[in-house]
């Protein structure tokens, strides 16, 4: 069982951890203001508390013992068909919670995907690494066409191979970060299709308008290539409402700069879940998602990151509780929705605490 775990953390490493390769520095996105020193980078935060080493992080994930950290009992999924997403009305927006940071939009009658992860493990490796809790609420089959796909940054738990190579020619256009687009075009999307943001640049499709703004994260999909491709969160306007998805994030000043620049948000989509001491840049506590999303002016508090995959060291339901303690004695409102379920933005909910009694 040890032997086991510790293949799987060495998968992991090669998407959450890296080293710094040197050489040629020439690039053509030298003149973003995010890339420094043949690298994507962080603008300087000192407000962050200093995390722990890589090698002592992955010591720990080797040799520490996790608790309560994978699901028991079934985690409730609700089965979709693509005709009751056909059925949602056309002249709304929809989301849809697939898992994870997986999400289906139903935007004014048109379908998008942010950060869809269909695969059985979030990992280089299709036999080992961190292992889905349940089944998506439907099968790729089963997807209606896509007009638009969103990707917020190049790691395993939110760019998976074995579904972008099954959408590749049934997306009409992917919208990425920088450097993201080399890694959907050797995944077979034609270059055609794929647009690069640097952050707070925008387009338009379908209608949908799409701003990538700032997030303070990493990236990297190997030993070799940390910081080789940008990161970001997103805004998506349709329809007159705007939704915030947070993709993955420290707590920064960013969500402040988002917040007043677009005055607000109908529904914002904020990281939950994979935060410990050890990495406090790159992930929130629920604290701090409750700070962001205050930050960020929004109506609607929604939780993503959590409930799917193994990824730290709190407890699974950890993320959920104390975010809705949070939600609760500050007044806000939640969306912690089950796999499958709909939430239809700008429309009255009852939000249910899911997760409560689950082992």
């Amino acid at each position: 069982m040890r032997s086991a775990f510790r293949s799987c953390l060495v998968a992991c490493c090669l998407f959450i951890a890296g080293c710094m390769s040197s050489g040629d520095c020439t690039s053509p996105y030298a003149n973003s203001p995010q890339f420094k020193g043949c690298l994507f980078a962080n603008p300087p935060n000192p407000l962050t508390p200093p995390g722990a080493g890589t090698w002592t992080i992955w010591s720990r994930f080797i040799f520490a013992d996790k608790v309560g950290t994978v699901p028991v009992d079934a985690v409730p999924v609700r089965p979709l068909t693509t005709a009751q997403l056909l059925a949602l009305d056309a002249q709304a927006n929809h989301v849809v919670r697939l898992g994870h940071s997986s999400h289906l939009l139903k935007l004014q009658g048109k379908f998008w995907l942010i950060d869809p992860v269909f695969g059985e493990r979030v990992s280089p490796f299709s036999f080992v690494g961190p292992k889905r809790f349940h089944e998506p609420p439907l099968t790729l089959p089963q997807l209606p066409p896509i007009e638009g796909l969103v990707l917020s940054h190049d790691h395993y738990d939110h760019l998976d191979v074995p579904t972008i190579e099954y959408l590749a020619q049934r997306v009409q256009r992917y919208f990425v970060p920088l450097g993201v687009k080399a890694r959907l075009i050797e995944m077979g999307v034609p270059a055609e299709r794929v647009q690069e943001f640097d952050w707070w640049q925008a387009g338009t499709h379908a209608g949908v308008q799409l701003t990538a703004t700032p997030a303070q994260h990493f990236s990297g999909r190997t030993l070799t290539d940390r910081n080789r491709t940008l990161w970001a969160s997103w805004v998506i306007q349709s329809g007159g409402q705007r939704i915030f998805y947070s993709g993955d994030s420290g707590y920064f000043d960013g969500f402040k700069q988002i917040g007043e620049r677009f005055g607000g948000f109908d529904l914002a989509l904020m990281e939950n879940g994979a935060y410990d001491p050890y990495w406090p840049a790159v992930h929130m506590t629920p604290e701090e998602s409750v700070k962001a999303f205050q930050d960020l002016r929004g109506k609607v508090l929604y939780s993503v990151h959590n409930s799917t995959f193994d990824l730290a060291f709190h407890t699974w339901q950890d993320p959920l509780e104390r975010l809705a303690n949070l939600a609760a004695a500050n007044g806000i409102e939640l969306a912690t929705p089950e796999i499958g379920e709909v939430l239809t933005v700008g429309q009255p909910r009852s939000n249910k605490r899911w997760w409560q009694g689950l082992k």
